[in-house]
């Protein structure tokens, strides 16, 4: 299941997803650079796992031009902005606007997308909840979550949100996309280890 992380720079992306995959929080990261990768098996349930391929896409300007290339055969998309930086609020709005007009699910519908307000474990806040919470829904946002990834707050449950919103969609009738319910790893149909041969 490939999911977007968009949203401008120094926002947290690239701390947001490797809080999530690896349960770490680095003080220092590094700029992402066009595209980086992750990938992390959700438990879903007891028999179910769902393998997501996380995109976090690079925040500069320059490397608008490539979003089209890098936003194919997404299914989902997190939004995400300093809660301490109205401007990257604000620009939130161009990354949604982008994303509806380089990308729809197969069925023609918008890609289930997460706003993200992220950092609210600092005190000098810039934008209100009330506006976080209109924004959002003037915006074609499924829904929105505060965030702190150096606190490791609600992280795990703003990707459940999305990862939900996706799986209650109907299943793809494009027989070149997977359709929803094959995204799903039920654990009797693990691969069995092979015996090895020499």
């Amino acid at each position: 299941m490939k999911i977007l992380i968009i949203g401008d720079v120094n926002v947290g992306k690239t701390s947001l997803i490797n809080r999530y995959v690896n349960g770490q929080f680095n003080k220092t990261c590094k700029t992402t650079v066009g595209v980086d990768f992750s990938l992390k098996t959700l438990h879903w349930s007891d028999k179910e796992r769902v393998k997501l391929h996380l995109w976090d896409i690079a925040g500069q300007e320059r490397f608008i031009s490539m979003t089209r290339v890098y936003y194919k055969g997404a299914l989902g998309c997190m939004v995400i902005f300093d809660i301490t930086d109205s401007r990257s609020f604000l620009n939130c709005r161009l990354w949604k606007q982008d994303l509806d007009l380089k990308t729809l699910l197969p069925n023609g519908q918008p890609l289930p997308c997460i706003l993200v307000a992220n950092k609210c474990d600092l005190s000098q806040r810039a934008v209100s909840a009330d506006s976080i919470d209109m924004f959002s829904k003037a915006n074609g946002f499924v829904s929105w979550v505060e965030t702190s990834v150096k606190e490791n707050r609600n992280v795990g449950e703003a990707m459940r949100r999305l990862v939900q919103e996706i799986l209650s969609g109907q299943p793809s009738p494009d027989p070149v996309l997977p359709a929803l319910e094959n995204l799903i790893i039920h654990e009797s149909e693990q691969e069995q280890p092979r015996a090895r041969c020499c």
